[in-house]
């Protein structure tokens, strides 16, 4: 997901606004470029349909506003993790799949992976997909280590190696969510365990990791990866990949690559959903629908470097993103990765815990 601050700008005729009044136009909350440029203005052209656009910059604000209710949003969103959520707090209206024709487009084992947050794929359409890796410059990275193992979580969680690096800037998301159950993963032990002597191991991994981390800044990775100011991040395989087109675009020299680790990590789903109290849900599944179409999304995964859900829209994936592995990987690397899942709160306030001594550096 891409996480950069919402600005209120105009866009093609779609107007960035708070949806709050009732109207006849289509209201849907996304983050900001999330969409391809010409996404919601070929939608209005071909639907005719009056289409608002607001954006939220961070899932704490979705979340937080789909709970209060009465949002006046018709399409929005959520991660898979926060969907469950909302689905338990019955902010969400089902969705038939019989009322999206484009339904049958989507990746089934896709669906089968998003159903263990969403069971009978009942309330939640999955968008865009992606895994939580390495990202690094590799002319840096080799003239402080020839050898470094850039397909392994080793290049961040072995202080020998890690060290390499200080110098030209480690970063890592600001993900607790994410990063705890990676290093629990890394250890051997169930990513979402439980038990505080597992949680223990992971926070003395991860604190002998800190004092090599430059900053753990989610929205700054890309900008940072892109002018070379870091050599080495732990970030969104989507966020990796705008970071390289930058670099590409600015000519620089500077070069991103992207790796998902042989030890495995975390799966994540953007999801589509319709609140519960949606004002136009009709004109919500006409744009969902729309999404579904294999072209426009597509589109969309040509612009904002994510692997997209839609089987059938593969092919028409530009040739760089769908034949790189690390983005689209293959069948034996997906059966690594392990889906991103909401905890009950004690667990999720032990690993709150953990985040927070973690980036204390452990005062």
């Amino acid at each position: 997901m891409l996480k950069r601050f919402a600005q209120m700008i105009a866009l093609g005729g779609v107007f960035l606004a708070a949806p709050a009044q009732a109207d006849d136009a289509l209201h849907i909350y996304n983050f900001s470029d999330y969409f391809a440029e010409d996404t919601i203005s070929n939608f209005i052209a071909k639907s005719g349909i009056d289409t608002r656009l607001d954006l939220f910059d961070s899932l704490d604000v979705l979340e937080t506003r789909m709970l209060t209710g009465a949002s006046g949003f018709d399409v929005v969103y959520p991660s898979s993790t926060v969907g469950e959520r909302l689905i338990q707090a019955g902010a969400l209206k089902p969705i038939d799949p019989a009322s999206l024709g484009n339904y049958g487009n989507l990746d089934k084992d896709l669906l089968k992976l998003l159903a263990e947050q969403d069971p009978g794929n009942k309330y939640l359409v999955p968008y865009m997909w992606l895994t939580t890796g390495i990202a690094y410059n590799p002319d840096l990275v080799s003239k402080r280590l020839p050898d470094a193992p850039t397909n392994s979580l080793d290049i961040f969680f072995k202080p020998e190696i890690a060290q390499k690096f200080q110098d030209c800037g480690i970063g890592m998301v600001d993900a607790p969510n994410e990063v705890i159950p990676i290093a629990l993963n890394y250890l051997g032990l169930d990513p979402y365990s439980t038990k505080a002597e597992d949680l223990e191991k992971a926070q003395e991994l991860l604190l002998k990791l800190r004092p090599f981390i430059r900053h753990m800044q989610s929205g700054q990775l890309v900008s940072d990866m892109a002018s070379g100011q870091l050599c080495l991040a732990l970030m969104w395989s989507g966020d990796a990949g705008i970071a390289a087109a930058r670099a590409e675009q600015a000519k620089s020299g500077v070069t991103v690559e992207y790796k998902i680790p042989k030890e495995g990590t975390i799966i994540s789903f953007d999801t589509m959903a319709i609140p519960a109290d949606a004002p136009h849900p009709d004109k919500a599944l006409a744009f969902i629908n729309y999404i579904l179409e294999p072209k426009t999304v597509a589109d969309i995964s040509n612009y904002v470097y994510y692997a997209n859900a839609n089987a059938a829209a593969t092919q028409l994936v530009d040739e760089s993103i769908r034949n790189n592995p690390n983005i689209y990987p293959p069948q034996e690397v997906r059966g690594k990765l392990f889906v991103d899942k909401s905890l009950p709160p004690r667990q999720t306030r032990e690993r709150t815990r953990v985040w927070t001594t973690f980036r204390a550096g452990g005062n």
